[in-house]
């Protein structure tokens, strides 16, 4: 009998030590608030449950899309509350779902330093002047930076003199002085950096909003592909592309889409480069597909999904996907979908997902849901996707 409720003790000391630890994580990792379209209460799965708003809660303006604001309870199984969240309820935006190629050109704000050398005698000035991979240099001797070539020319010709540099570094500034150094080899006074201004290349439109033109792509930021951080943007352009050919992905080799611009006239300009995209306005519309409402996060669910790309010419086509898992983590503001492609044709074709198709949209119910954004490089069936809600706080076209 004795060791009957020894074994009950430590069940339930288990039990209740597996609830303390799923209410903490879900405490910390659900959002603080949710975007309902329509009556009821969001679907947050079988183990957690949204209890009806508290009577008495008054109902708020939720901004400039004139929603209101409840107040819930989050709970497990409905029975132990795990945090309050707020109800924000509106009508879903309607977009008219991407799917076309673009070509991005970007400018970026300064200089980014990609990595440095030494010049001399194992010395480097831009290392001794507290400057690494991934800064962004703002200006030099007083003046703003627009090009690589600029910073260059400083450089050369400084004689050796001391150069004063405004350097940005994770969203913060600070003053050095580069000490240029004569290399022998090159014959020329260096500062051992390795920099660039700009980028280019190929994508895929997510959304455009048929009221003010503002358009959505890629669901993911436009990064140095050495150091990995976000490129500064200084100004950008998308223009319109036609997909000439694909590299086939395969098991630890990711395939590629590959496109010709098909002028050099902007077809719309981008305004921000961030984690979950890039974001601007349209020049002009032009005849697109018929818009849809978008899906909130918590109206997304494991299943058969459609993705729309391009992978020839410039006309999108629908394949379809699964939605394998999702997250509504708060911390998740990307990789919130886990997504496999099932079309036979697409299969065929590319091997599945391939780069250049980041920001295809994904479409489930007949609501836009989110976008495609990464492959995995051991798998290229299957990648992530980011919530078109995700997208739309980015851009500021749902906000409180």
């Amino acid at each position: 009998m004795n060791s009957f409720f020894k074994r009950a003790a430590c069940f339930f000391a288990a039990l209740s030590m597996a609830i303390m630890s799923a209410v903490g994580y879900y405490g910390q990792n659900l959002p603080d608030s949710f975007y309902v379209s329509g009556e009821g209460l969001p679907s947050l799965g079988i183990i957690l449950k949204m209890t009806e708003p508290e009577s008495g809660d008054e109902a708020a303006p939720a901004g400039s899309f004139s929603g209101t604001a409840e107040s819930a309870t989050v709970s497990l199984l409905g029975v132990i509350p795990v945090k309050r969240a707020e109800i924000i309820r509106t009508e879903a935006p309607v977009l008219i779902p991407g799917g076309t190629p673009v070509g991005i050109k970007l400018l970026t704000e300064g200089v980014v330093v990609v990595s440095t050398q030494d010049v001399a005698g194992g010395i480097s000035p831009a290392e001794e002047a507290g400057i690494r991979a991934g800064d962004c240099i703002v200006s030099a001797n007083g003046e703003d930076l627009a090009s690589s070539n600029r910073l260059a020319d400083i450089i050369m010709s400084s004689h050796g003199d001391e150069i004063s540099l405004r350097v940005r570094r994770d969203g913060r500034e600070f003053s050095t002085e580069l000490i240029p150094r004569f290399s022998d080899a090159e014959g020329t006074y260096k500062a051992g950096l390795w920099i660039k201004d700009s980028s280019a290349g190929v994508g895929t439109m997510t959304y455009i909003d048929p009221k003010t033109g503002c358009f959505g792509a890629l669901g993911h930021p436009i990064s140095d592909s050495e150091t990995k951080k976000i490129l500064p943007l200084g100004s950008g352009e998308i223009v319109d592309v036609t997909i000439t050919g694909c590299d086939k992905g395969s098991a630890g080799c990711p395939g590629e889409l590959f496109g010709t611009f098909l002028s050099g006239l902007a077809a719309g300009n981008i305004k921000r480069n961030c984690e979950q995209g890039i974001f601007g306005t349209l020049n002009y519309i032009g005849s697109r597909r018929e818009a849809l409402p978008i899906a909130f996060k918590t109206e997304v669910e494991p299943g058969a999904a459609k993705m729309l790309t391009t992978i020839e010419g410039n006309t999108p086509q629908e394949y379809d996907i699964v939605i394998e898992k999702l997250s509504l983590a708060e911390g998740s503001d990307t990789k919130n979908l886990i997504v496999r492609v099932t079309d036979r044709r697409l299969l065929e074709s590319t091997g599945g997902i391939v780069q250049g198709m980041s920001g295809s949209p994904i479409i489930q119910n007949g609501k836009i849901v989110g976008a495609v954004t990464h492959v995995f490089v051991s798998d290229p069936t299957m990648g992530y996707g980011i919530f078109i809600e995700n997208m739309l706080k980015a851009a500021g076209q749902l906000e409180r």
